[in-house]
């Protein structure tokens, strides 16, 4: 069970507050059965009605501050998502965003990055399909960060690039 006022990270709506928990007066809904009520915040003038009783399917807590800085910490570690087909690149990124899991955004990240080098590199541009993932997770990932670290998402992307730093000059260090 989620909390009212409680934060969760909600499939393609990204990170939500639990507004409310009750049944809607909805006609064609059943009154009985209870909804968690849920405000993107990222996403003004947004409502997301999700059935209690299916809430697993689609939502879960946000990271706390401490996983959010283990994942942080393991970034450089996490491998690329395996592509074997160029054409079926869109379903290997959507079934990564589906899992509604950090870990597989950074990985759709990396690996979108890695490929959007090896492109400009061959003087060629990045693909739209490339573009939209890679927006789409880079959103979910720095909205999710930046509430469990308690900054402001567009200082995401410097907060870790500054971690992993520290952390590479404290292993070149040892």
């Amino acid at each position: 069970m989620f909390e009212i006022g409680e934060f969760v990270a909600c499939g393609n709506k990204g990170v939500c507050v639990v507004e409310n928990i009750t049944t809607l007066t909805i006609p064609g809904v059943d009154r009985e059965r209870q909804y968690y009520i849920l405000k993107p915040k990222y996403q003004s003038g947004s409502t997301v009605y999700v059935p209690v009783d299916h809430a697993a399917e689609s939502m879960r807590r946000v990271l706390s501050r401490e996983e959010a800085r283990e994942l942080i910490g393991v970034i450089p570690d996490l491998p690329l998502l395996e592509i074997e087909n160029d054409k079926l690149t869109e379903q290997t990124y959507k079934e990564s965003m589906k899992t509604n899991c950090c870990r597989e955004w950074v990985r759709i990240i990396k690996t979108i990055y890695q490929r959007k080098q090896k492109r400009l590199q061959a003087g060629r541009k990045v693909t739209a399909v490339d573009a939209r993932y890679f927006q789409i997770a880079e959103e979910s990932l720095c909205g999710e960060l930046a509430v469990a670290l308690d900054i402001e998402r567009e200082e995401v992307g410097d907060y870790i690039r500054e971690e992993i730093s520290r952390k590479k000059s404290a292993l070149q260090q040892t």
